[in-house]
């Protein structure tokens, strides 16, 4: 994917919003939010809605898969610190049999131009062998998942 088209995302180009307040914490020691937090901020509004939209839940015994990070990237376009309020904005761009690819774009809340994109691949796995399920994801994920996906970026 280009740089200069991630560069010019906008809100609208995300199909789910978390609203994340910065703390005094996030900061390094350039006041700018350190670049850890970034990566927090992916997990963070993914588990949210896996949570909320897949039927994952973070302790259960009964699941069979776990979906296990194989890649992660973040391109910084501008910076946030504290006390910025911040929109984690999430879409799918790549849904497979066993993988999805998030993408999540960080955008300071008064302003339209991205601070960040990046995001990561899952792949779901067997708890048990920790190889890819051998059926797919569960349909309760796919389901879920496809809500955010973004035909266009599909074709990338």
């Amino acid at each position: 994917m280009a740089h200069l088209e991630k560069k010019n995302r906008k809100r609208s180009d995300y199909k789910y919003q978390l609203e994340y307040r910065t703390r005094w914490s996030d900061n390094d020691m350039y006041h700018h939010m350190n670049n850890t937090v970034y990566g927090q901020l992916f997990d963070a509004i993914i588990n949210d809605y896996l949570i909320k939209y897949c039927g994952r839940r973070p302790v259960n015994p009964q699941t069979q898969e776990n979906g296990i990070v194989v890649t992660s990237y973040c391109d910084f376009f501008g910076s946030v610190s504290y006390p910025d309020v911040i929109d984690a904005c999430l879409r799918v761009n790549k849904l497979g049999k066993t993988s999805v690819t998030y993408e999540v774009g960080i955008f300071q809340q008064g302003f339209d131009d991205v601070r960040a994109v990046g995001g990561f691949t899952h792949v779901f796995c067997d708890q048990k062998t920790g190889r890819p399920m051998p059926q797919g994801m569960s349909k309760d994920i796919r389901e879920g998942l496809e809500k955010l996906l973004v035909p266009s970026a599909a074709k990338l």
